[in-house]
């Protein structure tokens, strides 16, 4: 591909861009935002090959265009690009709620533009090009939203090129995919950040209560430190499916509620060990759509080299490492290591291997 065009340039387009130019997809990537500065640091971390200001220059000639802006601002950016986009380009967006996206694409855009719906399920808690990061959709879900109007062609384009960055795509209907994620993105969102202010009307009285948050309430929290801009959009914008999972939750809410007014032990733990058996058919640290993880737990000292050396071993023996994380660490002693691993029978093989080293394993 020639030129494609990333109209802003956050942690999704600058994590997009560096993969492309990364991986050598595209002759020439333009990079679109209204602020210099992020246009600059997208030049240095090698994000865009080329940078402006002005949409214009951005999209002409370009055959594809992505839109990487708040839900609320892609009307407006639509209009601004109509204009100036080519016979036969395909315009992709990557937002979190679809059906009046599509629509809003579908009824703007000229005669000979196509438009796929896209979002990644991909993310991080740091905003912006310096969250960015070339291997963002590696292995991260990548849904498509087609509809009868969407030219097939244009939808193969988007899903080849979303899969040579990394991402496993799906493709749903629009209304499906809004569904679907509010229950596992938008409504996850809401509860953080109810969460967080029902914890501050109780800090009002009990001044030390956030400082007995645990890792439970900060992990359960994590994400209600979005962007609010990015997130009063989503809402909005899939306002009934959202207002429909609230639903759904207060329902549940009145269930325990109930339960717990009754004393009733038996029904509760029927509803909590139900959720339990569900959490964990989840794989840690998957990034949506994906097989599970085959996961090891590491004991180590605390002593430089410990990750590459543990890597070393198991790299000398084809076992590869596909997610890694530092569970606990005592510093000056040593800390458990997660490793997960995709090719079954390779956590026994891994913890085989890293026994035989003197280094203490075992599946998870």
């Amino acid at each position: 591909m020639h030129k494609i065009a990333i109209i802003g340039l956050g942690l999704i387009g600058g994590s997009m861009g560096m993969a492309m130019v990364g991986k050598g997809l595209v002759r020439e990537v333009w990079g679109v935002d209204v602020d210099p500065i992020t246009l600059e640091t997208a030049l240095q971390t090698m994000a865009v090959h080329k940078a402006t200001t002005q949409l214009a220059e951005g999209v002409r000639g370009a055959e594809m265009v992505v839109l990487a802006v708040p839900v609320g601002l892609t009307e407006e950016v639509l209009k601004g690009i109509a204009p100036y986009l080519s016979e036969g380009c395909i315009v992709t967006d990557v937002g979190s709620t679809k059906t009046g996206v599509v629509e809003l694409a579908e009824g703007i855009l000229p005669s000979g533009v196509h438009f796929v719906g896209g979002h990644p399920m991909a993310g991080s808690e740091v905003a912006g090009i310096k969250g960015a990061d070339r291997y963002l959709f590696e292995n991260a879900v990548y849904l498509l939203t087609p509809t009868d109007k969407t030219d097939r062609a244009a939808a193969d384009r988007v899903q080849a090129l979303m899969e040579a960055v990394g991402a496993k795509v799906f493709r749903y209907s629009p209304k499906e995919h809004d569904v679907m994620v509010a229950a596992v993105s938008h409504l996850p969102q809401l509860l953080a950040v109810a969460l967080v202010k029902t914890v501050a009307g109780v800090q009002e009285k009990h001044r030390d209560t956030l400082l007995l948050a645990a890792g439970g309430f900060r992990d359960t929290t994590r994400i209600a430190s979005s962007h609010p801009v990015m997130w009063r959009d989503i809402f909005l914008s899939n306002k009934d499916s959202v207002l429909e999972m609230v639903g759904k939750f207060r329902l549940v809410l009145d269930e325990f509620e109930e339960a717990i007014t009754a004393s009733n032990g038996a029904d509760l733990m029927g509803q909590l060990e139900a959720a339990r058996q569900i959490r964990q058919g989840l794989p840690d640290k998957a990034k949506g759509y994906l097989p599970s993880l085959h996961e090891i737990i590491v004991t180590v000292p605390d002593r430089p080299g410990m990750i590459a050396e543990i890597a070393t071993h198991l790299g000398a023996e084809g076992i590869n490492i596909n997610d890694i994380e530092i569970l606990r660490i005592r510093e000056g002693d040593g800390g458990t290591i997660r490793l997960g691993l995709t090719e079954p029978g390779s956590d026994d093989r891994a913890v085989e291997i890293l026994r035989s080293k003197g280094i203490v394993a075992k599946k998870k």
